[in-house]
Order: C-alpha cells, then sequence, then structure tokens
C-alpha cells in the first residue's frame, strides 16, 4: 500500500495538517510529503524546532501530571493530534485511575487513531470537533456524558489557538469554555511567539499560507490576554523548555535560544 492509499477518505494529502507535522518534528510515522515538506523548511532556518516541539509536548505532560495530583480529575484536550505516548489519559491516570478524558481535534485522520487507540478505554472518549465552535463541543453528547462542569475541569489548548486567525476571535473562544468552568478549573496553553526569529516565521507562514496548518504568532501581550479570567500559576507564561513546577528535576532540552518560540501556561480560575 502507498503512502496516498493509507490517506482516510475526506483528507486532502496535497494539504498540510499541523497535527501531521507535529507528529514528524516529534518522530512519529502518521504524515504525507506535504507534511514533511512544511517540516522541513522549517528546519532549514529552524534547526532546533524538532527539540522546542518536544519540550512543548513535555510542558503538557508535566502540567497534566501536576494538576492531577492536585485533584483534578476531568481534562478535555482541545487540538489532541495524532496520538503520542505518554499520552494525557495515561499520564493523569497514573496519578488517579479514576481521571476522565475527552480529546477534541477535527482532523479525520487524529479521530481515525484515536478511535483504534480509546476502544477499551471506558472514561475516555474522542470526538471529532473544532475548538473554533465551542458549543458543538461543550454540547456533544461524550462531553456531556464525561464531563461533570459543576465540578473543577482542565481545558487544554496547547499548540492550537496560533492557528486560530484574529477574524475567528482566539479570545471568544477561550472565553466561551471559561464561561462553563467553576472555580478551581484550569487552563493549559501553549503559543507561537511573535518573538520568534523573523526568518522562522517567515518560512513556516510561507509553506503554509492558506491552509489550516498557517499560524498566527502573538506577542507577549496578545497571549497574556488569551488567559483573561485566569491566575497564572508559577513560572507564568515562559518558553515551554524553561517551564517547570514540582520538586522534581527539570532537565533542559534546549541551550540557548531556539528560533522558533513556543511559551506556555496554566491558568487557574479563581471564585
Amino acid at each position: 500500500m502507498t503512502e496516498l492509499e493509507r490517506v482516510p477518505p475526506g483528507v486532502d494529502p496535497t494539504v498540510p495538517s499541523s497535527a501531521r507535522v507535529y507528529d514528524y518534528l516529534l518522530g512519529g510515522k502518521d504524515h504525507v510529503a506535504v507534511d514533511r515538506a512544511v517540516a522541513e523548511k522549517l528546519l532549514a532556518v529552524a534547526p532546533d524546532t524538532r527539540l522546542v516541539a518536544r519540550a512543548n509536548r513535555r510542558f503538557q505532560v508535566e502540567a497534566v501530571r501536576h494538576l492531577a495530583k492536585q485533584g483534578l480529575r476531568q481534562f478535555i484536550d482541545l487540538g489532541t493530534g495524532i496520538p503520542t505516548s505518554p499520552s494525557i489519559h495515561e499520564t493523569v491516570r497514573s496519578v488517579n485511575p479514576a481521571c476522565r478524558v475527552v480529546y477534541v481535534d477535527y482532523d479525520p485522520v487524529v479521530r481515525l487513531h484515536a478511535q483504534v487507540l480509546l476502544a477499551d478505554s471506558p472514561g475516555v472518549a474522542s470526538i471529532q470537533a473544532d475548538l473554533r465552535r465551542p458549543e458543538d463541543v461543550l454540547s456533544d453528547p461524550s462531553v456531556t456524558g464525561l464531563i461533570d462542569f459543576e465540578q473543577p475541569v482542565c481545558v487544554l489548548m496547547v499548540g492550537v489557538l496560533h492557528y486560530v486567525m484574529d477574524e475567528e476571535d482566539p479570545g471568544g473562544i477561550v472565553a466561551a469554555f471559561r464561561k462553563r468552568m467553576v472555580p478551581g478549573s484550569c487552563l493549559v496553553a501553549t503559543h507561537g511567539m511573535a518573538e520568534s526569529a523573523p526568518e522562522a516565521i517567515a518560512q513556516l507562514t510561507m509553506a503554509t499560507a492558506g491552509t489550516p496548518a498557517q499560524a498566527r504568532f502573538r506577542t507577549r501581550d496578545e497571549v497574556l490576554a488569551l488567559f483573561d479570567g485566569f491566575e497564572l500559576m508559577e513560572p507564568g507564561l515562559v518558553p515551554v523548555q524553561d517551564w517547570h513546577i514540582g520538586d522534581e528535576p527539570h532537565i533542559p532540552l534546549l541551550d540557548g535560544t531556539p528560533q522558533l518560540r513556543i511559551d506556555g501556561g496554566v491558568g487557574l480560575l479563581r471564585a
């Protein structure tokens, strides 16, 4: 079977997918030529991007593990991407097996993988939906069947908000989820930063213009505004390779400042 024959129906193999590009950067196998081309163009000007992708993933895993240890039992992962081990449900359930997780992504390739991965995982669900339409996510039976919004919930928007253009109102999207969250809930998010090297931004913009993988790099103030209503936990909004919480040793994945900068933070919703 050729590479193109493995692409599920409804997927255009000539259009790059942010989930598949990320999978390639993480060393996965679920990508096609157009995704690799985008990644390689970025790596040509920002060769440490693979390490940034790994740091982004480590941030996500470390954050949800910490929150599970603090007592959170419900997680909604928006823009899940192609499954990578350790997954969110593996991570939080290693802390407490009672944790419930819903994965959300609009990419049919992600959905296909999730169906196989989660076939025998009660308390874990996957839906195909677009975070740009929060009400579709919040009203989905798989979400309402697993998530009790009268109790704290962690909403993850890791590496997805920079794919939401200004006219699509990323702040309004975050607010729509925040309005359904009770005090004690958390937002975990990372975002591509305008402080990245201009060459990296230009190359990625040129390679993805007009596709679902195009990104809007925002300034620190713009990203902080997405956390409105939340109180950032220490160490605040920082490059993902520098984010760390807890007493365990932190082993740096990067030396110096990467060409492509991704910042992350965890926001707590106070009463």
